[in-house]
C-alpha cells in the first residue's frame, strides 16, 4: 500500500504543476495569476474539495496537461459552500477539450442538484485542436440541459463569473450564463478570439478591440470592470452576499444601517421641474442601508440604473430612472438591461423597488431599428408575472409607456407611492398639449395671433398640469399614498414588510 499512496501522491503533485515553470512563467508574465491561487485567494482557508484533479486528455501527446487545463470543486465563500470552475491558461492556453468539458459539466451538474451557487473562473482560448476536430466536435460532452441551465425543475442557482483574460469559446459560453459578470480590465470576452476571426473575416483586431470591457459592458455581456483579479473576486462575493444558494431559498438578510445620505435631504436632491438633472444615485443612498448599494451592468443602458441593495437589512433590486442620461427615457437597451435585472431578482427572491423619473419610451427610426416595441412588450410582461413583491415611487414625472416600463398600476405593484411633486399622464406636457391641441391652437394663430396662440398654449399648459398631479390619482387609488420625500425609505420599508406578509419570504 505504500507503494500505491506514493505513486498517488507523486500523480497529486504532478497535477498541482499546472503550466510547469515555463508555463507558469509566461502566464505571470502575462500579468495573471494562476488558477490555483485564483481559487485560494476565492474560497476560505482550508475549505476547498477538489474533483477530478488527476483528470487527463484523451488525446495525449508529450505535452503534459495536468487536469486538462481545468480546475474543478467546491470551497466555502464567506462560509457558504459554491461549487468553482477554474480555467488553467497556463496549461494550453486554457483550452477545452472532452475530459475537461466532462469536468466542468459534473460539477455544475453537482451544484445544481445539492444547490450550490457557482463561480466561473473564465480564462481560455476556446476549443483545443486537434481534440475537439471533425467528428469529435459533434460528440462533446456538452449537455445543454444542465450546463447552461436546469431544466429538470429544480431550484435555480446563482451563477457568477470572472473574466481574468481572454476568455472565448466556452469561456464565454461560460461567462454568457452567469447572472453576474465581472472582468478585469486587461481581459476580454467573445465568442471566438482574433486568431479565428482574421482567417474568417479578414478583420485584423486586438483582444481589447474585440471584446474589452468597453465593448463587453455596453451590450450587456459583462456587468461590472475592476483593475485586479482580487477585486473581481471581492466583486463575486459582493454578488453572492445579496442572494440565496439557491431559488427555494429566502435571500440572506442582513443587520441593518442607516443610509449614508439623511433622508430629509431629499426635499433639495431631487429639483423641481421636469427637465432638471440630477444623478438618481444620490436619491438611493438616502433610501438604501449604507454601504449596500451594487451596481449592475451600469454602462448597459444607462439612462436606468439597476443595483442590488438592503433596506434595514432586507436585500432589494432596485430600478430607477437615471435623469442626467437622456433626462431618463428608455430605450431598447435599457429595457432589456430592466427585464434582465427583474428575472434575476424575481428567480432569486429579491423584492423589486422602483424609483420613477421617467418621460416616456424613446422614438423615431432609430428607437424602431432597435427593437424597443418588442423589448417593452417583455418587460411589461415580465414585470407583470413577476412574483416577488414590487414597490414603486413616482418622485417627479412618469409619463407613457414609460411609467409601465417602471411598474406601473398595469404591471400589478403591490404599492404604488407618489412624491407630491409627482406627474404622470400619457404623454409629457409640452409633447401632449401640441399633439392633442395641434388643430385648435394651429387654427388660434391663424385667425387671431400670436398673442392668442400663446395665451391658449397657457391655458391648455395649466389645465394639463392640473390633471397630471398626483391629487385625483391618489384620489381613485392610482397611488396607494403621497408621501414626504424624507419619509420614502421609512414607508418602503414598512411597505415590504406588508407585502411579504407572514410566510417564508419565497416567491410563490
Amino acid at each position: 500500500m505504500s507503494d500505491h499512496i506514493a505513486e498517488l501522491r507523486a500523480r497529486q503533485a504532478r497535477a498541482r504543476e499546472m503550466g510547469g515553470e515555463e508555463g507558469l512563467k509566461r502566464h505571470r508574465e502575462s500579468g495573471r495569476l494562476p488558477v490555483r491561487e485564483r481559487i485560494e485567494m476565492l474560497v476560505d482557508p482550508d475549505s476547498w474539495f477538489e474533483i477530478g484533479a488527476l483528470a487527463l486528455p484523451e488525446m495525449r501527446g508529450e505535452r503534459h496537461v495536468p487536469g486538462d487545463a481545468a480546475v474543478t470543486g467546491f470551497g466555502l465563500l464567506d462560509g457558504r459552500r459554491v461549487g468553482v470552475i477554474g480555467i488553467d491558461s497556463s496549461v494550453l492556453a486554457g483550452t477545452t477539450a472532452p475530459v475537461g468539458m466532462r469536468k466542468q459539466g459534473r460539477l455544475i451538474e453537482h451544484a445544481q442538484q445539492k444547490g450550490f451557487p457557482i463561480v466561473l473562473l473564465c480564462d481560455a482560448d476556446g476549443g483545443r485542436i486537434p481534440d475537439v476536430m471533425g467528428w469529435r466536435f459533434s460528440t462533446l460532452p456538452l449537455d445543454f440541459q444542465t450546463f447552461l441551465k436546469r431544466t429538470d425543475g429544480g431550484p435555480d442557482v446563482p451563477r457568477a463569473a470572472a473574466v481574468l483574460g481572454p476568455s472565448y469559446g466556452d469561456s464565454a459560453l461560460h461567462a454568457s450564463t452567469a447572472d453576474f459578470v465581472v472582468m478585469a480590465e486587461f481581459a476580454s470576452l467573445a465568442l471566438v478570439g482574433p486568431s479565428v476571426i482574421e482567417p474568417a473575416t479578414g478583420e485584423k483586431l486586438t483582444d481589447q478591440e474585440l471584446g474589452g470591457p468597453e465593448r463587453a459592458t455596453a451590450v450587456g455581456n459583462a456587468h461590472m470592470v475592476v483593475a485586479t483579479e482580487a477585486e473581481a473576486f471581492d466583486a463575486i462575493a459582493a454578488f453572492l452576499s445579496f442572494l440565496p444558494p439557491n431559488s427555494a431559498r429566502p435571500a440572506p438578510v442582513a443587520p441593518p444601517a442607516d443610509p449614508m445620505t439623511d433622508p430629509t435631504e431629499l426635499e433639495s436632491i431631487v429639483p423641481l421641474g421636469a427637465k432638471s438633472g440630477y444623478d438618481m444615485r444620490s436619491v438611493i443612498a438616502a433610501i438604501a442601508d449604507g454601504g449596500s448599494i451594487m451596481g449592475w451592468a451600469d454602462n448597459w443602458g444607462p439612462s436606468l440604473l439597476t443595483c442590488f441593495a438592503r433596506l434595514e437589512g432586507n436585500p432589494v433590486g432596485i430600478v430607477a430612472n437615471q435623469p442626467i442620461i437622456r433626462a431618463g427615457a428608455l430605450d431598447a437597451d435599457a429595457l432589456r438591461k430592466e427585464l434582465a435585472f427583474v428575472r434575476l431578482c424575481d428567480r432569486f427572491n429579491l423584492p423589486l423597488v422602483f424609483l420613477h423619473d421617467v418621460p416616456g419610451l424613446m422614438v423615431g427610426t432609430e428607437a424602431e431599428k432597435a427593437g424597443t416595441l418588442k423589448a417593452y412588450e417583455e418587460l411589461a410582461l415580465g414585470i407583470s408575472t413577476a412574483k416577488v413583491p414590487k414597490l414603486g415611487c413616482v418622485l417627479r414625472k412618469a409619463y407613457g409607456g414609460g411609467h409601465f416600463a417602471m411598474g406601473g398600476r398595469p404591471t400589478h405593484p403591490d404599492f404604488l407611492f407618489a412624491w407630491p411633486s409627482a406627474e404622470l399622464g400619457f404623454m409629457a406636457p409640452d409633447t401632449g398639449i401640441r399633439t392633442v391641441h395641434r388643430r385648435q391652437l394651429e387654427a388660434t394663430l391663424a385667425k387671431e395671433g400670436r398673442a392668442a396662440h400663446e395665451a391658449l398654449l397657457q391655458e391648455l399648459q395649466s389645465e394639463w398640469t392640473a390633471i397630471s398631479e398626483p391629487w385625483e390619482a391618489a384620489a381613485n387609488l392610482a397611488f396607494d399614498d403621497i408621501i414626504e420625500p424624507g419619509r420614502t425609505r421609512e414607508v418602503l420599508i414598512q411597505a415590504l414588510a406588508v407585502a411579504w406578509g407572514e410566510g417564508e419570504r419565497v416567491r410563490p
